[in-house]
Parts: structure tokens; sequence; C-alpha cells
């Protein structure tokens, strides 16, 4: 293997046609564009499908259609995109489908400004949709993450049949840096359950109404079960000199880079410092706040938002030690002093 410079915008197309993925359906939004220029350029290559949608609330609907025949597919966007797509991504969590989202995340709320921000958190790790589901969420902190956490996104989706979001800030889909890539490539293949148009699968039925009350409770139940299950196996974090932390910092994204920086001075001061970056963002990662707990009196959280993964950091904790809050927003950058 060798290693290739670009931006992690790109980095996650070209994981995902490793990873199998023969479909992208898209709208070009600033800091995203770069993923739907790569998928146009490389999908035809390898017997692929790019299209353009007329917005993203086509784009969604199209990824719909293309998981319900099997197709291993995704679509990209960032705050106001993703919002448009929420009906959707409902749909698709009901229907149990499988599909990759990449949320490179811009200022908001609204239109907001083109800077880096965080603040899709719990439009994507809460669920922005109607009803009982939720969207497993990976966040990733460098151009190397985009691609390796992409690989993971697409076989989550089709272990659990359920959307996948990869939740970066503007600051890691932008940045250019050396990427190394798997060797060997996935071949798609066709899921048992998908409608195919083959005499097989004329019995299958893909759907997320459930008329009867009896059966959307089962249904969701249903659904309930799995997320459990995910939330039992594939929880991920990243520890860094938190052995033996007093106090812990907690960040993901460009944040969790930034942080490392802080620990390495605060360490050289003699300070115990250690960072807990969450990975997972859902299913979050509350067991290993839980054993910090044991032995650190204090957990500070850092994010590029109005306060929103501090939450489930406070929850996590319950109580058990302080939580304190920094914050930038608007596109501030952490290591920006106020005027």
């Amino acid at each position: 293997m060798h290693k290739q410079l670009m931006k992690g915008n790109e980095a996650i197309v070209r994981s995902a046609i490793l990873a199998g993925c023969r479909g992208f359906y898209g709208y070009p939004i600033t800091p995203a564009s770069e993923i739907t220029e790569a998928a146009a350029l490389y999908m035809p290559q390898v017997g692929g499908v790019f299209l353009q949608a007329e917005s993203e609330v086509a784009a969604i609907n199209m990824l719909y259609g293309a998981s319900s025949a099997g197709i291993r597919c995704m679509t990209a966007s960032s705050g106001p995109g993703i919002s448009l797509m929420q009906e959707g991504i409902s749909y698709m969590a009901g229907a149990e489908l499988p599909c990759v989202i990449a949320d490179i995340t811009r200022g908001g709320p609204g239109l907001g400004n083109i800077a880096s921000e965080q603040s899709d958190y719990h439009q994507v790790v809460k669920g922005g949709g109607n009803g009982n589901y939720r969207t497993l969420v990976l966040a990733p902190y460098s151009a190397q993450e985009m691609a390796g956490l992409t690989t993971l996104a697409f076989e989550l989706a089709d272990r659990y049949r359920n959307p996948v979001v990869i939740l970066a800030d503007g600051f890691v889909g932008q940045m250019m840096e050396p990427v190394e890539f798997e060797e060997t490539a996935i071949l798609p293949q066709l899921p048992e359950w998908a409608v195919a148009g083959t005499a097989e699968s004329r019995p299958n039925m893909i759907t997320s109404l459930h008329m009867g009350i009896d059966d959307l409770e089962a249904h969701v139940n249903a659904l309930e079960a799995k997320y459990r299950l995910a939330e039992q196996r594939e929880t991920r974090a990243e520890h860094w000199y938190t052995e033996d932390a007093e106090i812990v910092l907690v960040g993901y994204g460009i944040v969790g880079r930034i942080l490392k920086a802080v620990t390495a001075e605060a360490r050289a001061m003699g300070i115990k410092v250690g960072l807990l970056r969450p990975i997972t963002l859902y299913p979050f990662p509350s067991t290993d706040f839980r054993r910090l707990a044991v032995h650190a009196h204090s957990f500070v959280v850092v994010e590029m938002s109005n306060g929103q993964l501090v939450e489930d950091v406070r929850l996590a904790l319950n109580g058990k030690r302080p939580v304190e809050f920094l914050n930038r927003m608007g596109g501030m950058s952490l290591r920006m002093k106020r005027s």
C-alpha cells in the first residue's frame, strides 16, 4: 500500500467504491461538494451510477430506491441539505434499508454560513425525522479516518440494515492529508431481502408502513432490539493518556485533534490530563466515561456548537463527576481569540 495526498472528502468516495458502493445520488453544497465531484468522476469508472439530483429531497428518495434493489449506495450533504433529507432517512430506517450519508457540517441554523462547525450533532445523533428510530453515527478526525470509517459505515449499514451517518466538520472534509487505502475491494452482492426484479425476490416487501397498531409496535420493538445490540457491540472511542488522568478532555472531529495538542502541553507541565475522543456518536461510548470517572475528578467537553455533545456526556456520567463546557460557534476555530 502507498499513501495518496487528498482531501478528506475525496477519501470518502474512494473508500466507498472499495467497500462495494456503486450508487451515489446527491446535490452539491459547501463544504461537502468535493464528495459529489469525486463521485461523478470515479463511480462511472467502476460501472457504478452517479446522479446529481434536483434536490436533497430527491437524492434521499433515490437512495431509498437503490437500497431497496440491494445496491450499496450513499449520498453526501451539509446541514441545510441533511435537514431536507430527514423524512427520507426516517423512511429508510423504518424500512430497514442500509445506506451511508456523509454530513460535512457547516454553520447554522438556517443557511448560516459555509464555515466549519459541529452544529448537526443533535440532528443526526438524535434523529431529525419522525418516529422511533436511530441512525448509527461515526465521527472521523482525519482524512485517513474519513477513509477507514467509510468502510466501517458500509459494514455497519449492512449488518444492522440501517442508515449510517459519517459526521465530519468542514475542517476534516477540506484538509489534505496522506491517505492509505485497503488493497482489496469488496465486490457488490445482492442481499437476499432486496427487491431485485427476479422471480426469487418477488415475495420481498420493502416498506415503513405498518397500519395495524400491534404490527407497528412489534416493528418498533424489533428496531429497538437492533439498536440495543449495536450499543453492546459497536461503541468506539480513542483514549489518549487517560490511564491516570485526573482531568479528561472530551471532543470529536477536528476538536479531538486540537485537544491532543492541549493534552501534550498539559502533560509537559505535569498536569494529569487525558483525552477521550468518541468515534461512534451513536451508539455513544457511555461505558468509557463511567470507567474513567473512577479516577478522574472532572471532565471538560469542548465542541464547535452551542452544547450538544455535552448533553450525552452528562447523561453518561449521571452526576458522578462535574462536566465543564467550552465552545466556539459560527465557524470560529477554537484557537481564535475573542475580540
